[in-house]
């Protein structure tokens, strides 16, 4: 959310770069790979978070403002 001080566009995609699934699981497979719990458990963190979102509603940001995502208006 920080991102959104440099405006809805910035922050819309900050947001969706943190908010992707694809970073959580790269970490977790690394953390499996490396044999590093730590990596391991903050990248299930991560995807519980991110799964948690979209489960109450706030989807990825479009660049118009914060309350506007793919899946509805929150």
């Amino acid at each position: 959310m920080i991102g959104y001080v440099a405006g809805p566009t910035v922050g819309a995609a900050a947001y969706d770069a943190v908010h992707t699934y694809v970073w959580p699981i790269a970490l977790s497979a690394i953390g499996v790979i490396a044999h590093a719990e730590i990596a391991v458990e903050l990248g299930l963190i991560w995807l519980t978070h991110i799964g948690v979102d979209r489960a109450i509603g706030y989807g990825l940001k479009y660049p118009t403002r914060f309350k506007d995502t793919h899946l509805q208006r929150v």
